[in-house]
This record gives C-alpha cells, structure tokens and sequence, in this order.
C-alpha cells in the first residue's frame, strides 16, 4: 500500500487521488491598512473625568480593540463592487500628570473601503437554523482581521479650544459597549476632552459562498495519539516542559546582526 500523504508540505512524487468538489468561501477581493488615526475623541469613564479636569496632562498607556462592526452595501453604478463600513470600538488606557491616576475610556474609529464581491445575485437558503438568512440578501460577507492598536498619543483639550473638529459627537454608543467599562461615559461637550492617536493594522476582505474543485491525496485521518495527563504526577508533567531561555535572555542586536548576515549569505549563495 502506497504511504498515506499527511498534512504539510507535498514533494513531487505524491500522487493525486481524486478531484474533489468542496463548499467553501472563496476570497474576491482583499486589502490591507496601516491607519495612523489622529485625535480620536474619547468618551472617558466618569471616575476618569474627575481625574482628567485636576490634570496638567496626559500619557496612553494601552488600547484594547473591543469589538469591530461591520456592514456591506452594493454600489449603484459599479456592479460587482461594494463599500464596506467598518466601525472599530476601543478602550484606552492611560493615565494622569501629576498623580499617575489610572484613566480609562472608549474610543469609536470609523472608515469605509470599496471592494470587490462579484455580482451574483443567488439568494442562498439552508436547513442549519443557525445561517439562516446569511446568504439570502445575496451579499459578499466581509471579514475584517485587526490587531490591538499601538497607542501613540493621549492629549487632553479645553472646551474653548475650537482646533479640533468633534467628529463623532452624538452617536448612539451600543449598550454592550457601555457596559464593558463597568460605569456610564461622559459624552459632555461642557468637559476637559481627551483626544488619542492610534496606529492601527488591519485586514479587510470580502467572501462568498461558492463550490471549488481541488486536487484531493486521501482522507486526513489523525496520526497521533492523544495524550491524557490529568493521573500523571505535576512534577513530572513539568519536568517535560522545555525551559525558556529565550524569556532570560533575549537576543541583543548582534545576534540579530549575526541571523541577519548569515541569512544574506544563504540568499546570495543560492542565487549564484
């Protein structure tokens, strides 16, 4: 009997069984953004404020991205083109001069980008009662991948100071949002404001449901045992544990220097 092909890396002896029809969604369009988002308002808790109006100033210390909402709509005259309107909620983390009082607050990111989905117009319906109505409006799904965004300035502004456009003032902030901060957020015009700057990284694609053919080796069946420590002796569940070096004692620049030349040396000997 031929040797089973396992998941991995294929060489070229590996022998095709069959073409396969499968279920998947397929990606039509994708993008990447690196957003450097400039004096976004904060709505700052209300024990925060109190922090915020008896402070000289500010410094960030974390964002959190909390939840990301998102909808799709076709565009009128560019069939098989949608925008895609992406709302990021943020919890900032900081803190106040002189005192180092912890503040925190919430931060609201919007931004919209055209993509690509096809312009199929099959409206798609299923016995799982749990996907019903996700296809039956015969729009792309669009998935967004982001990343805790890096803050990178926290600033606090007067009332009367009138260089900063409120933007997002007025929105209806949704109530599960609120309740993450465990109190109620100022939204006050008549308040000290705290702005932040964020650097943020994001990936935004648009998917459809669509049946592929692909080349298929064999069923992937589990080559490896699973292994039940819950009788094993803690010690010795611990003793199998590598010890991390690396957490003790991190690469200085010339090791990286080192990694670095040798891999430009590879590079340059495999294209000679």
């Amino acid at each position: 009997m031929a040797d089973r092909v396992l998941p991995g890396p294929v060489d070229g002896t590996a022998c095709i069984r069959e073409a396969v029809c499968i279920h998947t969604k397929k990606i039509f369009d994708s993008c990447r953004d690196k957003d450097c988002i400039e004096d976004l308002r904060v709505y700052p808790t209300v024990g925060s404020q109190v922090y915020i109006d008896a402070a000289f100033s500010v410094r960030p210390k974390s964002a959190e991205l909390l939840y990301v909402e998102v909808s799709v709509e076709p565009i009128t005259f560019n069939k098989g083109y949608y925008t895609v309107d992406v709302t990021y909620f943020y919890k900032i983390n900081g803190e106040t001069f002189p005192g180092a009082n912890p503040i925190t607050g919430l931060a609201i990111f919007d931004k919209r980008v055209m993509l690509y989905g096809s312009g199929a117009g099959v409206k798609t319906f299923t016995s799982d009662p749990c996907a019903y109505g996700c296809e039956a409006d015969g729009l792309p799904t669009a998935v967004v991948e982001s990343v805790d965004p890096i803050a990178l300035h926290l600033k606090i502004v007067d009332p009367s100071d009138c260089c900063i456009c409120p933007c997002s003032e007025g929105r209806e902030i949704p109530a599960d949002i609120i309740a993450r901060f465990g109190e109620s957020l100022v939204t006050s015009d008549t308040v000290r404001r705290l702005y932040v700057t964020l650097g943020q990284f994001s990936i935004i694609r648009l998917e459809r449901d669509t049946q592929l053919l692909i080349p298929a080796y064999d069923y992937c069946v589990p080559e490896k045992d699973c292994q039940c420590s819950t009788q094993d002796d803690p010690c010795t569940v611990f003793s199998q544990i590598r010890f991390p070096i690396e957490e003790f004692f991190p690469p200085d620049s010339s090791d990286l220097s080192d990694t670095t030349t040798t891999t430009t040396t590879s590079t340059t000997n495999s294209a000679s």
